[in-house]
């Protein structure tokens, strides 16, 4: 797969020798980055909710980490919290991180990365997984950050993922959405969606959820030709009651990214989130070993998606999916 690397990440003018902290013999300069390599790295990461797309997120950044030189055990110490989707506990979290001696902080989803951005401000804060970075507010734009936050973005092509309920059934009608309110990438997604199934000619039926316990009920009230599920925090880790729903109304289930088809959803047009995680982690070598600074490295994307296909979950939901995409596809899982 392709990525797209901008190469205007500024390395820092000065560099200030302090005194080790933690398991680091340089600490980085305040305010995000300028320190000169450290021989030595400790790194706390918060990842919002355990489920497929943000663990290989965390995966990806580790062995990027490591292909960097920094090897856990040996000169990397790591110290990865998760809060189990629950906002009072990421705040809990991203306090702690900011009272810790970790040279960089990497927030895996966007209310992880929200609260190290508020807490953590004295050191770099990476981010994966956060669809708008700028309107979640971390970074002053995608180009200059403007901060010690930077990192990358998991927007998703929507338009050409809504674009997929026709490609399936070209007398479709209706496609239900279903997303957490309290999601701020979330909503950037189905603001994009219901443009995009304007000009498909699509009405679209919204569910909100508060939590995953939610998720399954939400799900069962559709009574729509398609379902799709953005890359929503709280409603991807409750998947199975989403695609439970879509065989017993027999109707397709688009998903946001990869790991979800995996899981059994139908289809999507998506990114690598273990590439995507593994980018992030080449941006913090070069914060680490080069002494980049943040506040000037643009916040990155993938170039290139995948068209993903499921064709067993394609039976279990009564879909016949045209020969003509999965000869297009990336991959089909038979």
């Amino acid at each position: 797969m392709k990525r797209l690397f901008p190469m205007t990440a500024a390395l820092a003018s000065t560099a200030l020798l302090l005194t080790a902290c933690g398991g680091s013999d340089t600490e980085p300069a305040g305010g995000g980055g300028g320190g000169e390599a450290v021989e030595e790295a400790t790194v706390g990461i918060s990842q919002f909710v355990e489920h497929p797309s943000l663990d290989a997120a965390r995966e990806g950044f580790v062995a990027a980490l490591e292909e960097g030189g920094y090897t856990e055990g040996e000169n990397l110490t790591l110290d990865v919290q998760n809060a189990s989707g629950d906002q009072g506990t990421s705040t809990s979290i991203a306090s702690n991180m900011a009272s810790s001696d970790a040279d960089l902080v990497l927030a895996i989803a966007t209310p992880s990365a929200q609260g190290l951005a508020q807490s953590v401000t004295d050191r770099p804060v990476l981010f994966t997984a956060v669809t708008d970075p700028v309107e979640a507010g971390l970074v002053d734009s995608l180009d200059s950050p403007g901060g010690n936050v930077t990192g990358t973005t998991d927007m998703n092509p929507v338009a050409e993922q809504i674009a997929l309920v026709k490609q399936l059934d070209p007398e479709a009608e209706s496609v239900g959405i279903i997303y957490s309110s309290g999601e701020t990438n979330s909503q950037v997604q189905v603001d994009l969606a219901k443009e995009a199934a304007a000009e498909e000619g699509l009405e679209v039926v919204e569910k909100t959820v508060t939590n995953t316990s939610e998720v399954a009920q939400a799900a069962e009230s559709f009574d729509t030709d398609a379902i799709y599920v953005p890359t929503d925090n709280k409603v991807v880790s409750g998947l199975e009651a989403v695609i439970a729903a879509a065989e017993s109304k027999q109707i397709p289930l688009i998903a946001g990214e990869g790991d979800s088809v995996e899981r059994g959803a139908l289809i999507t047009q998506g990114l690598d989130y273990e590439q995507l995680g593994r980018q992030t982690g080449e941006m913090a070598v070069r914060i680490l070993a080069e002494g980049a600074d943040p506040s000037s490295m643009p916040v990155e994307s993938q170039e290139d998606t995948q068209l993903i296909i499921n064709l067993q979950a394609a039976q279990r939901m009564g879909v016949e999916v045209p020969q003509a995409l999965q000869d297009s596809a990336d991959q089909v899982i038979e």
